[in-house]
């Protein structure tokens, strides 16, 4: 088993920033891909960011390409999101997850954190 929390929500402005941790524990944190996902009220849970075991791979959703970069410190086992420029359109529980294989853009991850709250302000 993986446990995955999450932490770094809030309240912010627009064009602001924040950094989303996700802590993992349980298993090597450095044997999973890690992967972040959104979900707005009424709205399907959809892909934003994964990356690899390593760190050397990642890949983003085209809607926040640019503004937001996923990164992890396998010593502290870690995945971050750093948020920036942030819209009100990215209001949403953000959840991490993490997969034992290459990373996905679907939610084929096998562990998932509860989730926390995003809300961009206008």
């Amino acid at each position: 088993q993986v446990q995955l929390v999450e932490s770094g929500g809030g309240l912010v402005q627009t064009g602001g920033s924040l950094r989303l941790s996700c802590a993992a524990s349980g298993r090597t944190f450095s044997n999973y891909a890690m992967g972040w996902f959104r979900q707005a009220p009424g709205k399907e849970r959809e892909f934003v960011a994964a990356i690899s075991q390593s760190g050397g791979s990642t890949d983003y959703a085209d809607s926040v390409k640019g503004r937001f970069t996923i990164s992890r410190d396998n010593a502290k086992n870690t995945a971050y999101l750093q948020m920036n420029s942030l819209k009100p359109e990215d209001t949403a529980a953000y959840y991490c997850a993490a997969r034992a294989g290459p990373y996905s853009l679907l939610r084929l991850y096998d562990y998932w954190g509860q989730g926390t709250q995003v809300t961009v302000s206008s």
